[in-house]
């Protein structure tokens, strides 16, 4: 968990009631999410992730992920210290996408800031340079303040009707796209919103969350002959 303030309404990662499970969360000391989001690159944060990604590892939990989709930077590091799995952005999920449209089909990003995510957090991912991209600032930025700035309020329809501008921004530049992917941790809450809006699919770490620990809880098969 990043160290923040702002509002973890239902269906960011950050509330508990989110989850279909139980979950276990760890702060980290000084992650804040400008810092983040504007600053991961050069490192000075890694050590403090490792930790507390070994701190919850330790605790027994089926996998570990974040609450920042930036941190697709450190993927490599912390997976090779753990020994469950580890999912450090939603961002993992495009190549996947990728390969389940046709041909003529591609898959769109949302970021909460365009500028800031660099083609070394697309490369950490798997993600081609040119993959389509909007970022929230380009549609008015309440919402990318709200959460970079770690405001102590959240005007809800506002960052939804924020959210649905910037996928239909998305759209618009790029007609080809047949699925969206929200790199942001605190976007699915408007998942349903964009998916109503566009019509297509919206993939976001909810989603990569779920089809992961699927995988690590599965269950008994029942029927009939």
């Amino acid at each position: 968990m990043l160290e923040s303030t702002f509002p973890r309404i239902p269906g960011d990662v950050g509330n508990a009631a989110t989850w279909p499970f139980p979950v276990l969360y760890r702060v980290v000391d000084g992650a804040s999410p400008g810092r983040v989001v504007r600053s991961l690159s050069d490192g000075s944060l890694l050590s403090a992730f490792l930790e507390a990604a070994d701190d919850v590892a330790a605790a027994g939990v089926a996998i570990v992920t974040t609450n920042c989709g930036f941190l697709a930077l450190y993927q490599r590091e912390i997976q090779e210290r753990l020994r469950v799995p580890f999912v450090s952005s939603s961002l993992l999920q495009v190549p996947w996408l990728q390969c389940l449209l046709p041909s003529e089909q591609r898959v769109g990003v949302m970021t909460i800031e365009k500028r800031s995510l660099t083609s070394s957090h697309l490369a950490a991912a798997g993600i081609r340079a040119d993959v389509p991209l909007v970022g929230m600032e380009e549609v008015g930025g309440y919402f990318a303040e709200s959460i970079l700035g770690d405001c102590v309020s959240l005007d809800v329809e506002r960052a939804r009707a924020e959210h649905v501008a910037a996928a239909n921004l998305l759209l618009e530049r790029c007609p080809d796209i047949g699925a969206i992917v929200l790199e942001c941790t605190n976007m699915p809450p408007y998942a349903r919103a964009i998916r109503d809006a566009t019509g297509l699919p919206v993939y976001d770490l909810t989603s990569l969350v779920g089809w992961t620990i699927a995988a690590e809880r599965r269950a008994d098969f029942s029927g009939w002959v």
